[in-house]
């Protein structure tokens, strides 16, 4: 299949030296721009048998008309020269990083006469230092407040300041004392520029030495009765311990990194930076990524290194990632020419830094979370997600009630399924169920199974007496369970509002087997006119039922964002119930101990972690734990391995 790509070049065409190529389409426009240390070995891959290609990947190799290379010396020429390309020609397959806002810094404007200190959202302003991100603007104005009880810079504007030089009448600010700048007349532009330099090395390093200095200065003034001094000294002090208490201590006082937290799925990435300074978190800054080529981690890292220190950004002297990309010693050579020094690399396994990052990463799968929410919650986008289903499945409406079935268990025990239900592209919480599924021979059946019970509400009510009446009555859903007897017509009636609308499309979270079982319980059951897809996980592929090939929703359409979001819910709600469930089994099995009450069923899990390591422990090892001894420990150990 391969040979349908008639731009394939020859092997032995490609150099097997570092350089960056580009694909392009028909009319010239370029559609994707990588890099490569051999790049024989890396196109390769891209005409591979289309068969085995990710399916955007296929897409954009077919899509594209032909393919191109330049060859350069080093793996950090191709670097800089794959970041020159993407930003020239913007192209389509390439991560494209989506950031709805930006994000206000403290500067101070060292270019300048008699240096400021402002909050801006620009990061271009000529010979300044920059102090952030920060995630909120009332954050900066009151760190800006805080260090001016102890720094007293210029805060005002260009025209304020030339206006109050000229007239010799000081600005606003130096009137009541928060501004000691040149106009006041208190200090010359040298003086202030040193305030100044004080300032920002407080900021840059967040040490405390200045404020032992500031303490021994007012001890100083103090002991030689100078008491204005000291309380000037002492409200310095006051306000310097004040921002750093607004800063997280998270890290040793001499730490100065950027730490990334990623989160990602097939289409979509989040981002969280944490600025880490004096071992405080200084700034914290996110973005969501979307990915139309299936790329590694490797490759997003070398994306998000390129957009962060490409411009007036400097690294520090180390970077912690998830994990490191393939060419990190090129990375490393590229940041380190920005930065003047070397710059470090690291991928955190243990430790403060890996605690640090398990934090990122989970704001960052919060991000990502809430990023898919938001845009299959706005109304606009929900109708055209709605439209774009209708059309991909055929459907003669659009699908305006969704359930969406997932099935969890462990090991084949504490089988559970789930069904959630979206009405006008919303959750409809009220009438998510659980369903416990006795016993099962695979999740096809599994599916098969909860299909058939849900489906069974769908009936005719004199159908489903005629049933009742004739076979024994299924396992009731977890959450529905009736106390009436199954002959009580008002009970079935009950039962049957429960499930009281009809869907417009069923999904199940799998692929071909999954949508084939779900297809034998409508056509076992009789129900007509409901459409049937599953969403595969991995490749984030439709499939219908009798369908030899999948339908592919365009990446990033609000249509496969609903759907994934559909999925994801069903599959935390089965996991939520389904660990539920084995919760409530262990501490049923530890309860039936005699002489094992509820508080020491908790020391004893919270000591040995599992029941399974409480079976295999020894009658000695048991009767070490808090508030059991050796005779409850042999009743313990006797009644586990009976």
């Amino acid at each position: 299949m391969s040979d349908m790509l008639s731009y394939r070049p020859k092997t032995g065409e490609i150099p097997t030296t570092p350089g960056v190529y580009r694909f392009r389409d028909e009319t010239g426009r370029v559609l994707y721009v990588g890099k490569a240390k051999n790049l024989r070995a890396r196109l390769s891959n891209y005409f591979a048998p289309l068969a085995s290609l990710h399916e955007r990947t296929r897409r954009m190799v077919t899509t594209a008309a032909s393919v191109e290379w330049t060859v350069v010396g080093t793996e950090v020429e191709a670097l800089q020269l794959e970041w020159t390309w993407i930003n020239e020609f913007d192209p389509p397959f390439n991560v494209q990083f989506k950031d709805d806002k930006s994000y206000p810094y403290l500067a101070v404007t060292l270019a300048d006469e008699a240096p400021r200190a402002l909050v801006t959202r620009t990061t271009g302003i000529r010979g300044a230092r920059y102090f952030g991100p920060y995630p909120k603007v009332w954050a900066v104005h009151e760190t800006i407040d805080l260090m001016l009880k102890a720094f007293p810079i210029r805060t005002c504007s260009n025209a304020n300041y030339k206006r109050a030089m000229q007239s010799g009448k000081p600005c606003f600010a130096s009137q009541i004392g928060r501004c000691f700048g040149p106009c006041s007349q208190k200090v010359t532009l040298e003086e202030h520029r040193e305030i100044v330099n004080e300032f920002v090395s407080f900021m840059a390093s967040q040490d405390r030495k200045m404020i032992n200095a500031l303490t021994a200065s007012m001890k100083t003034a103090a002991a030689e009765q100078d008491y204005e001094q000291a309380a000037k000294r002492r409200d310095q002090i006051v306000a310097l311990n004040a921002v750093l208490e607004k800063s997280a201590v998270v890290l040793r006082e001499n730490v100065d990194i950027d730490l990334f937290g990623i989160e990602q799925d097939e289409l979509a990435a989040a981002v969280q930076l944490f600025v880490v300074r004096g071992g405080r978190i200084r700034g914290v800054k996110g973005w969501v990524v979307d990915k139309e080529l299936d790329v590694t981690t490797g490759d997003l890292i070398d994306s998000v290194m390129q957009t962060v220190y490409t411009g007036d950004a400097r690294p520090p002297k180390e970077i912690v990632l998830p994990e490191l990309p393939e060419d990190a010693e090129a990375m490393q050579s590229w940041l380190g020419a920005i930065a003047g020094r070397k710059v470090k690399l690291s991928a955190a396994q243990r430790g403060e830094k890996a605690a640090l990052l398990g934090t990122a990463t989970q704001n960052a799968a919060h991000a990502l979370m809430l990023y898919k929410t938001r845009r299959s919650s706005d109304f606009v986008a929900r109708s055209k997600a709605l439209e774009d289903i209708q059309e991909a499945l055929g459907m003669a409406d659009a699908p305006l009630r969704m359930e969406c079935y997932d099935v969890s268990h462990l090991g084949g025990t504490n089988i559970v399924a789930s069904m959630v239900v979206f009405e006008d592209g919303l959750p409809r919480k009220d009438e998510y169920r659980r369903f416990s599924i006795p016993e099962s021979t695979d999740d096809t059946d599994s599916i098969y199974r909860t299909l058939m019970r849900r489906l069974a509400y769908l009936k005719p009510a004199a159908d489903e007496a005629v049933e009742k009446s004739t076979d024994a009555p299924s396992q009731a859903d977890s959450t529905t369970a009736a106390d009436d007897s199954p002959g009580d017509a008002a009970a079935a009636e009950r039962r049957r509002k429960k499930f009281r609308y009809r869907p417009n499309l069923l999904i199940v979270d799998g692929g071909e087997p999954q949508v084939a079982a779900a297809a034998r319980a409508l056509a076992d059951s009789g129900i007509e006119g409901i459409q049937l897809c599953g969403i595969a996980k991995r490749l984030e592929e439709i499939w219908l039922p009798d369908s030899d090939y999948p339908v592919i929703l365009p990446r990033n359409s609000d249509a496969l964002f609903l759907i994934q979001r559909i999925r994801d819910e069903a599959h935390r709600f089965a996991i939520t119930h389904q660990r539920t469930r084995r919760k409530k089994d262990i501490t049923t099995v530890l309860a039936e101990i005699p002489g094992l009450g509820p508080a020491r069923v908790k020391v004893l899990l919270r000591h040995f972690g599992s029941v399974s390591r409480l079976k295999e422990a020894e009658i000695e090892s048991i009767a070490e734990v808090r508030g059991v001894g050796p005779v409850l420990a042999a009743t313990i150990h006797e009644h586990l391995r009976a």
